[in-house]
């Protein structure tokens, strides 16, 4: 059976399209129809069906373009594209029936503004986009090579095959650009080292959902997996073995691969706790920690009173400016144990000096405003998890503070935005935590903006993200756990606020999680049921 849609375009019928889409109960098959996922800011179809051949349809530059003709990132893109579209049915069957009737035979993308082709994405890219599906060409049209990629996605959401095998199209109008600026994926490569090939095929599945930012966990107290030109010893002595590291090729590798998806890659390198690991490679880096006989028995946090510190800090974070382009280096700051700065004499006496009294706070606070200058001496701005704010810290204008507290993070929300700070949540969206049944529901019904406070202190959250913290997550069940549970909080943090029917919102879900599976990413299924295209495969 074919699906057909009919509507206009307009705010107030975001979910047009979502309405009419077949009702599925659990057990039935998957596709085939397109379901756009996120969706879109506004859509309108027309009953009337293209025919796509593979023989005949390509994906090219449009005339008025401003973006060359040999931009490598586009370029790249309508290959992938291509592929996307065609590529599992021609591998599995040969070249799908073709039947007579209206056909699309090109997609013209055309960038309107500079093209930034050369460029790394950004907090202020513009990822908007328009597409306009029509016999014979579609246009698709972005004021920036971005938005390119983001309608892109989507135009390969609009294919598929019907029931008669032949490859099919809805004439569309599609008005889109995303609700928050900032929609990232958090991966942990400390507690469980993953190979450079698991990290790629995130940022594919990234691109599938339309993140754009991979904060990466980096490091942490269990290792130190990034091998460091200017300080060797801290990957060799501080990772698991010598093969559990990233290389400056491999690192290089997830920026590039990220960058032509349209993603930012975040490094987080977490002080002053959370560093077991790097002083395994740096002596004197950390505080020792003493017992009730004044012997020191193990190691703390970073030392926060010796000059080497900030002088060891400068010259990393120096390296780390030049390694990641992104403009904001995120520097943890959650979770210190002040228990071992307490028990050491050489603190104790220096927080008499400095009239701190034994609030650690204070220690820590000026610890952290001396890392925050480092950050902007090297022109880069600052992301630290939301204790460095609860304490106190007199944070940086332009510094984001990340909430992940569950309990009571609307109120944290409100007094950060009051404060006149960025804020990015992801409290409610720790994916590491499961539970039977359909988790990825509590995920969906998040509104990040539900929280008291002006709509000018709304504005001063820049977005969201779903963490997968790696205690209990390796290369094995890094995909599955991740995918399609994120899903649902990339169509929170990129389509418009009214769009919460959680209904349609699992019809949709379920034909999208089958193409990712097409596609290569292991995810999941949301429940019983069974996608088409596995009575196809070849046996």
């Amino acid at each position: 059976m074919e699906r057909r849609w009919s509507g206009a375009r307009g705010p107030g019928l975001l979910l047009l399209l979502a309405g009419a889409l077949l009702a599925q109960t659990p057990g039935t098959a998957a596709e085939p129809e397109p379901a756009l996922w996120p969706l879109p800011l506004s859509v309108r179809m027309s009953p009337r069906l293209l025919r796509l051949a593979a023989s005949d349809f390509s994906i090219v530059h449009g005339p008025s373009s401003t973006a060359d003709p040999s931009c490598s990132l586009l370029e790249e893109a309508f290959r992938r594209y291509y592929d996307y579209i065609f590529g599992f049915h021609t591998r599995h069957h040969g070249f799908a029936k073709f039947q007579a009737g209206p056909q699309l035979q090109q997609l013209q993308v055309s960038i309107t503004l500079e093209s930034q082709c050369d460029s790394f994405p950004s907090l202020s890219s513009d990822e908007s986009y328009t597409l306009a599906v029509q016999e014979p060409v579609a246009f698709l049209k972005a004021n920036s090579v971005w938005g390119a990629l983001r309608g892109l996605e989507t135009f390969s959401q609009l294919v598929y095959e019907d029931s008669y095998g032949t490859v099919t199209i809805n004439e569309s109008n599609i008005v889109d650009s995303p609700r928050f600026a900032h929609r990232g994926i958090l991966i942990d490569t400390s507690r469980h080292y993953l190979p450079l090939k698991h990290i790629l095929k995130t940022l594919d599945a990234m691109a599938f959902n339309k993140f754009n930012v991979l904060h990466w966990h980096i490091v942490d107290d269990q290792s130190f997996p990034y091998q460091s030109v200017t300080f060797p010893q801290l990957s060799n002595k501080g990772s698991y073995s010598l093969s559990h590291v990233y290389t400056p090729n491999d690192v290089r590798k997830v920026i590039e691969h990220a960058r032509l998806r349209g993603i930012r890659v975040m490094p987080e390198f977490d002080t002053p706790g959370h560093t077991l690991s790097w002083g395994k490679g740096q002596k004197g880096l950390l505080t020792p920690c003493y017992n009730q006989i004044n012997k020191a028995q193990s190691m703390g946090p970073i030392n926060p009173i010796v000059n080497t510190t900030y002088t060891f800090l400068t010259t990393f974070f120096k390296e780390i400016s030049h390694v990641f382009p992104d403009q904001f280096i995120h520097l943890g700051g959650d979770e210190v144990d002040f228990s071992c700065w307490a028990s050491n004499p050489n603190i104790q006496t220096y927080m008499e000096k400095r009239g701190f009294g034994e609030d650690f706070r204070k220690l820590e606070a000026m610890y952290i405003k001396r890392l925050l200058g480092i950050i902007a001496s090297l022109n880069k701005s600052s992301i630290v998890w939301q204790e460095v704010f609860d304490d106190g810290v007199q944070l940086r204008p332009g510094t984001v503070v990340e909430v992940w507290k569950y309990n009571g993070y609307l109120q944290e929300l409100t007094k950060v935005t009051r404060s006149g700070l960025l804020a990015i949540l992801s409290a409610p969206w720790y994916l590491d935590w499961i539970s039977y049944g359909q988790d990825w529901r509590k995920y969906y019904v998040v509104d990040p903006l539900k929280f008291s406070g002006s709509e000018q202190q709304k504005q001063f959250v820049i977005g969201g993200e779903a963490c997968l913290w790696g205690e209990y997550v390796d290369a094995t069940n890094l995909t599955p756990r991740l995918w399609p549970r994120a899903s649902a909080v990339g169509e929170r943090l990129w389509s418009p606020q009214n769009v919460t029917d959680i209904n349609d919102a699992y019809n949709r879900l379920v034909i999208h999680r089958c193409r990712m599976v097409r596609r290569g990413i292991a995810a999941q299924p949301l429940f019983t049921g069974h996608c088409n295209y596995e009575n196809k495969m070849e046996k």
